[in-house]
């Protein structure tokens, strides 16, 4: 098979054609409806289970994704090979781009995805990695909102009924884990790890990702909504460790919103009244909160700014978005840096604040 004459679309046809697909669900996601249509009943099931509570049934299709059960494909082509984000030393990823698409490769599980401007398909040992074909159909949804114009950030959210509220920070600084402590205090949840900005003439709104937390155990021990994740085993293990072996044991739960905090909790969109920048560490300093301006501040932006990816193919020539961008994008939207140490509760409380009056409460 020789990249100079394969195209997307011809795999696309090839592959649904030998690895035909029986079953399917539609998920709306953003008022973005995707049929996700499989060769595999228990895949469809884990699917359907996942995204429960954004599956519709009986509305038009805007995006199809056909996923196929298969062995690993050889392809036959040569990938160039995604480098590891700043941190990370593991090479995950590795893409081609043929003349109507681009197909991206997963090293470490054989999975395979290709898409269009129009067509979607995954495929591969799907049934073992079914958290690779999540990701793929959220995928469709961020790049569908990004050729729209909309920005990416790394950040979780939360809303109340009239604002909403990213949370982003650094590596290791705990976004998800404060928007779970706020959602202790009666919020909604709105995204785990992206959001997607919309500059509206009424303000930056934002859009969360169907992704549900996946959560390290000292996040789910000092939750009380989270602690049922957790064994009874596991909880005498852990709490016999220190607090740093705790923080980095590499270990991961999946925090169900519904499950832990009820239906109708994970809404997918907000107003954006506000970004929190979490940048703090764990010492015995006092947690500190102050607005600050992005103008004058503008070493904060990257722990927001997100690039959008292997899994963007962009409608015509187009860098990456930069610092002006999200500067223009955010501009009047209030900007709250934690730093100090590492106090949850403290910075889940004035989160909670902000979010019922609109006025930040600074502390020390």
């Amino acid at each position: 098979m020789s990249d100079t004459t394969t195209t997307c679309s011809e795999l696309i046809r090839d592959f649904r054609k030998k690895h035909p697909v029986n079953t399917s669900l539609a998920v709306e996601l953003g008022g973005l409806v995707i049929n996700v249509t499989t060769n595999s009943f228990k895949l469809t099931h884990e699917l359907q289970d996942y995204f429960r509570e954004f599956v519709v049934h009986g509305r038009p299709t805007d995006i199809q994704i056909t996923v196929h059960e298969a062995a690993a494909p050889d392809l036959g082509l040569e990938f160039s090979v995604k480098e590891p984000d700043p941190g990370k030393t593991k090479i995950k990823e590795e893409w081609v781009d043929l003349e109507d698409g681009r197909i991206v490769r997963k090293r470490l599980t054989g999975m395979h995805f290709i898409f269009t401007k129009d067509e979607h398909l995954a495929i591969g040992p799907c049934e073992a990695n079914p958290n690779q074909v999540i990701n793929f159909i959220n995928n469709r949804f961020i790049e569908y909102k990004l050729q729209q114009g909309c920005l990416l950030g790394h950040a979780a959210g939360v809303r109340t009924q009239d604002r909403g509220m990213a949370m982003a920070g650094f590596s290791g600084m705990g976004k998800s884990t404060l928007a779970l402590h706020i959602m202790n205090l009666g919020t909604d949840f709105v995204s785990n790890d992206r959001v997607i900005l919309e500059n509206m003439c009424q303000g930056p709104r934002f859009y969360g990702v169907a992704k549900h937390p996946r959560i390290n155990p000292g996040t789910a021990l000092n939750n009380p909504s989270l602690a049922g994740i957790v064994s009874h085993e596991d909880k005498k293990r852990f709490r016999e460790m220190n607090i740093d072996e705790l923080w980095n044991l590499e270990y991961k739960y999946d925090a169900l919103i519904d499950e832990c905090y009820g239906p109708g909790k994970f809404i997918l969109e907000a107003p954006l009244d506000a970004v929190v920048i979490l940048n703090w560490q764990r010492n015995n300093e006092p947690t500190r909160i102050s607005t600050v301006k992005l103008m004058e501040r503008q070493d904060l932006l990257p722990a927001f700014m997100k690039s959008r990816g292997l899994f963007y193919l962009p409608l015509h020539d187009q860098g990456e978005p930069g610092i002006e961008d999200y500067l223009n994008c955010l501009r009047g939207c209030t900007v709250i840096e934690i730093s100090g140490g590492v106090d949850f509760e403290k910075a889940a409380r004035a989160c909670m604040a902000f979010l019922e009056s609109g006025r930040v409460v600074s502390a020390a």
